[in-house]
């Protein structure tokens, strides 16, 4: 493999997710309505796929002669990271539902050459209950968050309808008031005493957290050594966008606030099913939160343009508490909804995910990254469960001239037993479960979170409209 010139530093979470403790990578499951024609897959990687991405995916990490890890552009051969499983022909769509499973589950599993860069296409074209074929994408987390890939992946693809018109996504405006700007300084006093207290309290909280107090053993955190190492079933379900948007105008919260108060209440309905008592037990949610002050998507052009700062991995865990079936106040599953709102609000306005986030690259500088790349795995294996949430377009999308009948994202590797991905596409939210296996019931967590959803619309249609 031919070098070419050209060196980047790995960033920070770049060491942090390829340490000896962890190896996260990101899985894009894409599902077409058409068999997948692999000349056209191949002619999309090379024309489309790659000039549209970050020169990342055509470089490898290699360590320097002072112990750094640096980025080096090379020569990309494409049929090395294309991959096409030998799988019997003739069944049925159900059958092909479980060697998908597996499929992705090896995938999942499998690290990466050192000897290439970190990505791989998987064609598995073969009829499934969701598709005609399905394209399996695995990236290594270390090439970009959630953001970055999206951005990249908007690059590569058109609308279904018509090819030539740009790609619309759900709005991402908050509910923040706009006359805020204009409080006097000595209005601002008690926030700034708020924003103190809140920061302190955050950061605080989470280091205490993430180094020496463990979530409780539970139906969805079993504990056991290996998470993040071990087979994992992907458990999918879809959820009307237009049905959250009638909560969310009921209670004046956002889509993202209805999401966390779903995950929450499902997961504390699955708990109390399999385990009454674990109901009750101290559970915790990481929610990402991308700390980018951009409120839309860039193009490729744009984020590498702007010296490489809004490509990456910019983002921040929140620790959020996951309110106990014991307390009287959560018999409405709305409030499960209304607390995460709370939680989410005040810790995204405080400054308790930067001063961790200073903490990680000072633990770096001073022991190196492994040390660092330790305690982020502390902050996963501590907590539950991690949520993670993209929006995606608003219309059908067409991948090397494949129109996508849905697609969905997975984070193998963060050191825990659950782990829930939603992205929108096309009207809907696709919340996907990751599980290891051996563990919880893929099924039964499904039912539950579905169970949970229609509770939360049946206690919104009892809620008066807001007055205008």
């Amino acid at each position: 493999m031919e070098f070419k010139e050209g060196l980047e530093p790995v960033s920070p979470y770049g060491h942090y997710f390829n340490s000896s403790k962890l190896s996260v990578s990101v899985i894009g499951v894409f599902e077409s309505e058409v068999p997948i024609n692999l000349p056209h897959v191949m002619s999309w990687l090379e024309d489309v796929f790659l000039p549209n991405f970050h020169p990342r995916f055509s470089s490898l990490m290699f360590t320097d002669e002072k112990g750094e890890k640096q980025w080096k552009r090379v020569e990309v051969k494409l049929e090395d990271h294309v991959n096409v499983p030998i799988i019997p022909t003739g069944l049925t769509p159900t059958s092909y539902d479980e060697y998908l499973d597996d499929f992705i589950s090896n995938i999942a599993m499998g690290r990466f050459p050192p000897n290439k860069p970190l990505w791989e296409f998987h064609i598995f074209n073969h009829p499934t209950s969701n598709a005609a074929g399905t394209i399996i994408i695995k990236v290594h987390h270390v090439l970009g968050d959630g953001y970055s890939l999206m951005s990249a992946l908007l690059s590569c693809v058109k609308r279904a309808d018509n090819p030539s018109l740009p790609l619309t996504l759900p709005s991402r405006r908050g509910t923040e008031p706009a006359e805020r700007g204009n409080k006097s300084a000595w209005a601002r006093v008690p926030q700034l005493f708020s924003l103190l207290f809140n920061t302190a309290s955050d950061f605080g909280w989470s280091v205490f957290k993430s180094t020496l107090v463990e979530d409780d053993r539970t139906p969805i955190r079993y504990g056991n050594e290996g998470a993040g190492y071990l087979p994992i079933t992907l458990s999918s379900m879809t959820f009307s966008l237009d049905r959250m948007k009638h909560v969310k105008t009921k209670l004046g919260v956002t889509v993202n606030d209805i999401i966390v108060g779903l995950i929450f209440f499902g997961s504390r309905l699955c708990m109390q099913e399999i385990s009454h008592k674990s109901s009750n037990a101290d559970s915790t949610a990481l929610v990402l939160l991308n700390t980018r002050k951009a409120r839309s998507y860039k193009s490729i052009k744009e984020m590498v343009g702007d010296s490489g700062a809004s490509w990456g991995n910019k983002i921040a865990f929140l620790h959020v508490p996951i309110p106990k079936f014991k307390d009287p106040k959560f018999s409405n599953p709305l409030e499960y909804v209304l607390e995460a709102q709370k939680i989410i609000k005040r810790r995204r306005t405080s400054l308790g995910v930067y001063l961790i986030d200073r903490l990680l690259d000072t633990l770096k500088k001073l022991r190196g990254p492994e040390a660092a790349g330790k305690y982020v795995h502390g902050i996963l294996w501590n907590s539950s469960m991690t949520i993670s949430n993209m929006i995606g377009p608003a219309e059908q999308v067409t991948m090397a001239n494949h129109p996508l009948n849905g697609f969905y994202f997975m984070t193998p590797g963060l050191a825990q037993n659950l782990t829930i991905t939603i992205v929108s596409y096309r009207g809907n939210l696709r919340v996907t479960a990751g599980i290891e296996r051996g563990g919880l019931d893929p099924q039964k967590f499904k039912s539950c979170v579905e169970n949970a959803f229609e509770m939360m619309l049946k206690a919104a249609d009892e809620v008066p409209k807001p007055k205008m």
